[in-house]
């Protein structure tokens, strides 16, 4: 792609991308104030009713847009923008006093769409990396569909958190051919990957945590033994940052695994401690990592590190321990406290993103001038 405002062709132009970011984002606002309601905060958006919907806004609305919009950039093809466009909408449409069903159909499409190019990518490059992020947006189509059925969010919450951590686990296993694992590693990662399916499908029939526990356990440590971070810590800046994001997200996949293990099934305190170790600790650190690679690449904007990109990660992990300290010490106050904290690390996140934009910029144009 050439230029900010071009794409090749068969792509999307980079200002009819933004708008499904935005969509995105939307939706990320939205998740986090459910999110505080439930928690006992009064928040002046979204409405109260959307308080138990804080998930799908968070996973789907948010994430499953970004990561469809990423997905659409690197098949280069406009029908793939379909997938984050429907999920962006389904956000909005539940935000916005649709029908909590026409929101999820919305999402269900959109996931289809996503499986569809993930499948498209196994048949041009059948690897093992491709392979892992189609079974994770199989899993998040499986988890769409049970939820639009009318199953409780408890019992598809690790099919949905299966989209995540396939599709991360998958673009790391690519990155690796730069140090590639042994063959024996390969085979442990395809059983890591037999565990997470068979104990995610098991928790629908409310069974099978300890399965599923021992999946994330696995991988966390896989990944912690396997992956480049190991060496790329030891540099500068940037690919430090990145090292460092990704390490510590490795850490908070092993929370959650062992205390889906030693609780043994995903209820009460437990349920939030493993839910949040790993979508908030594990997934928003791995956002974290790759925001400065991921946006210049989706809407073409420069983001020069800068080492205030370590503020909203410290505050990530440090909310994050307050919050599973407060669930495990039954101090309702105390994990609101948590809750309330890591709105306010995401919106760090926010304004260190929004401040390396405008650094680009001025940096550019100075160059010109």
């Amino acid at each position: 792609m050439s230029g900010n405002k071009t794409a090749r062709p068969g792509d999307l132009a980079v200002p009819f991308r933004l708008p499904l970011l935005i969509m995105g984002f939307i939706s990320l606002a939205a998740g986090v104030g459910a999110g505080l309601l439930r928690l006992g905060w009064d928040v002046p958006f979204p409405p109260a009713e959307l308080a138990l919907l804080h998930g799908p806004l968070m996973l789907s609305g948010f994430l499953g847009t970004v990561i469809g919009l990423e997905r659409a950039v690197a098949l280069g093809r406009r029908w793939a923008y379909t997938g984050p466009l429907l999920t962006g909408l389904g956000g909005l449409g539940i935000l916005f006093g649709l029908p909590q069903s026409a929101g999820a159909v919305a999402m269900v499409c959109g996931s289809i769409v996503l499986l569809a190019g993930s499948v498209l990518i196994v048949r041009r490059q059948r690897e093992l990396f491709t392979v892992t992020m189609a079974l994770g947006a199989a899993s998040w189509l499986a988890g769409n569909l049970l939820w639009l059925s009318g199953s409780p969010q408890p019992a598809v919450v690790a099919l949905w958190a299966n989209f995540l951590i396939l599709t991360i686990a998958g673009e790391r296993l690519e990155l690796s051919r730069f140090l590639p694992p042994s063959p024996v590693a390969r085979q442990v990662f395809k059983a890591i990957l037999a565990m997470l399916l068979a104990g995610s499908a098991m928790v629908l029939m409310s069974m099978g945590t300890h399965l599923y526990g021992a999946g994330l356990l696995a991988l966390a440590l896989w990944l912690l033994r396997q992956d480049i971070a190991r060496r790329t810590v030891k540099e500068r800046g940037l690919t430090r940052f990145i090292a460092v994001c990704l390490l510590s997200g490795y850490a908070w996949l092993a929370v959650g695994g062992l205390t889906l293990l030693a609780s043994g099934g995903l209820a009460g305190a437990a349920y939030d401690a493993v839910l949040h170790a790993i979508l908030i600790g594990f997934v928003f650190s791995m956002v974290f990592g790759h925001a400065p690679i991921i946006f210049p690449s989706v809407v073409r904007v420069k983001m020069p590190y800068h080492w205030t990109f370590y503020l909203p990660l410290l505050a990530l992990h440090a909310s994050l321990i307050v919050r599973l300290c407060g669930g495990a010490l039954e101090l309702h106050d105390l994990r609101s406290l948590g809750g309330l904290l890591n709105a306010v690390a995401l919106a760090l996140f926010i304004l260190s993103t929004v401040g390396s934009v405008i650094r680009g910029k001025s940096q550019k144009q100075s160059v010109r001038s």
